[in-house]
C-alpha cells in the first residue's frame, strides 16, 4: 500500500497516516490507496457532491462553501473503544458539575475547583440557582474538541457544551467522500446512519415527568445562524418543527407553538445566557418544569476554558473513578505558580481568553510576533482571571489535498456525545475531523481557513 502521490512522513510531528519510516499505519494509513491518481478531480467531485446538497456554513461575510478534503482521517476500533469509554465519562463528569455549580458547590466547599470558578465565569447564571432540569440532564449534546500530540495521544483540547455544531456537516462530509471513493468492504467505516435517532433520544430524555410522546421544537435564529444547514438538516431528519423565537409564545408557565404545547427545545441559537429574549422567553417554563432544553441555559459554565483545569478532578470527585481520557494542561493564572510559570514560559505557550470560541484571541505566541506576545505579557498582568494559557500541543498531521498533491496539515477532531438521562451517553461514531488548509497553521477552525475531513472508525 503506498500514497498516490509523494508524500513524506514527519520527523517532527505525528502523521496520523505515516509512520516515522514512511511505512502507512495499520488503520490511519488505510486511506490512501483508495484515492487514485488524480487527486484534483477527486477533490472537485467531493465539493461538488456538497455543492448539490446546499451544504454550507456561514460567516461573517455571509454563506461560505463547507470545504471538505477528500482524503478520509481512519481510526482503528482498538483506539476508538478506548476513546468512547473516556468521551461518555468525561461527559457524565462534566454534566455532574454543572448540576453541583447549581445546586449545593459540594466541588468548591470540598476543594475540587475554587469558587471563582464558578462566581466569576461568564457562563454561569446565578438566575439558575436550585433547578433541576426537567429529564434531569444539564449537558444534553457535547462537542469535544481534541488533538493528537508528537507522542501520538489524543487530548481533549477544549469542551464544547452550549450549542456545540458539526454533526451534520460530519454525515455530509461522509456521503460525498463515499462517493468518490471506491472502498472494499473490510476497509468499510462505521455507519453514521444511527445519528438522528442519538440526537432523538436525546431530546425525548429531557421531557418533562409525563410526556409520553413529547412536542419538540428545534429553535433557530433563522438563515444568518451560522450552522443554519444544520439547524434544518436535523429538523428534516428528526420530524420537527424548525421555528424561530416568533414563532413560539409563553402563556403562563406553559411555551405554545401554534397553539400546542411545547415539551422539549432543542435550542440551537446564538442567544445562549438567561438575559435575553430568548432566555425571558424559555427559562421560566423550564423551571415550572413544563419545558425540557437541551442543551440548558447555564451549561457555560463548565466549557468556560478556565473549568478545563479541573475536569479530571471532576471526574475524579463526581463519578469516583480515574480519568481516562485526559486534558492538555491548562493553566490557571490565579494560582501563583502558575502565573509565575506563563510568564517564564509565555513564547511557548498558547493564551487564550476564558469564553470564546473559533479561535478568536487565541495567541500562539511561539509563531507571533515579539510585539503581540509582549501585549499578551501586560495583559495576563492586568487581567491574569480573564485567560488561560497551555503549552503548544505539536498538533498531528495528516495528508490533504492541496493543488492536486499530498501535503501535510495539521487536524483536530470534533467527537460528539449525547446524554441520554440518568448518566447514559452515547457517542457518534468518529465525528468530525478538521483541517487547516494553511501551511503549518496550527489553529483549525472553518472560520480561518479551514475545513474539514470525513472521520472513518473501522469495524
Amino acid at each position: 500500500m503506498t500514497a498516490p502521490s509523494p508524500y513524506p512522513p514527519s520527523r517532527d510531528f505525528y502523521d496520523e497516516a505515516l509512520d516515522p519510516d514512511g511505512a502507512p499505519r495499520e488503520a490511519g494509513g488505510a486511506g490512501l490507496a483508495l484515492l487514485g491518481d488524480d487527486l484534483s478531480a477527486l477533490a472537485a467531485g467531493v465539493q461538488d457532491a456538497l455543492g448539490d446538497r446546499g451544504v454550507n456554513f456561514r460567516s461573517a461575510g455571509g454563506a461560505a462553501e463547507f470545504l471538505v478534503d477528500p482524503v478520509p482521517r481512519v481510526l482503528g476500533a482498538g483506539e476508538w473503544a478506548a476513546l468512547e469509554a473516556g468521551l461518555t465519562q468525561r461527559v457524565r463528569a462534566l454534566d455532574a458539575f454543572v448540576a453541583d455549580a447549581y445546586g449545593p458547590q459540594r466541588a468548591v466547599a470540598e476543594g475540587v475547583v475554587p469558587e471563582r470558578l464558578i462566581e466569576t465565569s461568564d457562563g454561569y447564571e446565578p438566575a439558575l440557582r436550585g433547578l433541576r432540569p426537567p429529564g434531569g440532564t444539564w449537558v444534553g449534546v457535547a462537542g469535544l474538541d481534541l488533538v493528537r500530540d508528537a507522542s501520538g495521544e489524543l487530548l481533549v483540547l477544549e469542551d464544547n457544551l452550549r450549542t456545540p455544531s458539526g454533526f451534520a456537516y460530519a454525515v455530509e462530509a461522509r456521503r460525498a467522500v463515499l462517493a468518490g471513493l471506491d472502498v472494499p468492504e473490510e476497509l468499510s467505516p462505521r455507519t453514521l446512519a444511527g445519528l438522528p435517532e442519538l440526537l432523538g433520544a436525546t431530546l425525548r430524555a429531557a421531557a418533562p415527568d409525563g410526556a409520553e410522546d413529547p412536542y419538540v421544537v428545534l429553535l433557530t435564529d433563522g438563515e444568518d445562524n451560522s450552522a443554519a444547514f444544520e439547524h434544518a438538516w436535523a429538523a428534516e431528519k428528526l420530524g420537527i418543527p424548525l421555528v424561530e423565537p416568533g414563532d413560539l409564545e409563553r402563556r403562563g408557565d406553559v411555551l405554545r407553538h401554534r397553539g400546542r404545547a411545547v415539551d422539549v427545545v432543542y435550542r440551537r441559537t446564538d442567544a445562549d445566557t438567561v438575559d435575553t429574549e430568548v432566555g425571558r422567553l424559555l427559562v421560566p417554563a423550564q423551571r415550572a418544569g413544563t419545558l425540557g432544553l437541551v442543551n440548558s441555559f447555564g451549561t457555560g459554565v463548565a466549557d468556560d476554558k478556565l473549568a478545563h483545569a479541573y475536569v479530571e478532578e471532576m471526574v475524579r470527585f463526581h463519578l469516583g473513578e480515574e480519568p481516562l481520557l485526559r486534558s492538555v494542561e491548562t493553566l490557571d493564572l490565579c494560582v501563583p505558580e502558575h502565573f509565575e510559570r506563563a510568564l517564564d514560559e509565555l513564547e511557548t505557550l498558547v493564551v487564550k481568553p476564558r469564553l470564546g470560541h473559533g479561535g478568536h484571541g487565541v495567541i500562539v505566541c511561539a509563531h507571533a510576533e515579539r510585539e503581540d506576545v509582549e501585549r499578551m505579557r501586560a495583559q495576563l498582568i492586568a487581567q491574569p482571571d480573564q485567560y488561560i494559557a497551555q503549552p503548544t500541543v505539536e498538533i498531528s498531521l495528516h495528508p490533504t489535498v492541496i493543488d492536486g498533491e499530498l501535503q501535510p496539515r495539521h487536524v483536530d477532531l470534533r467527537p460528539f456525545v449525547f446524554m441520554r438521562g440518568d448518566g447514559d451517553a452515547a457517542v457518534m461514531p468518529g465525528g468530525l475531523t478538521r483541517v487547516a488548509f494553511g501551511e503549518g497553521a496550527m489553529v483549525v477552525n472553518s472560520t480561518q481557513d479551514g475545513g474539514a475531513k470525513d472521520t472513518w472508525v473501522l469495524a
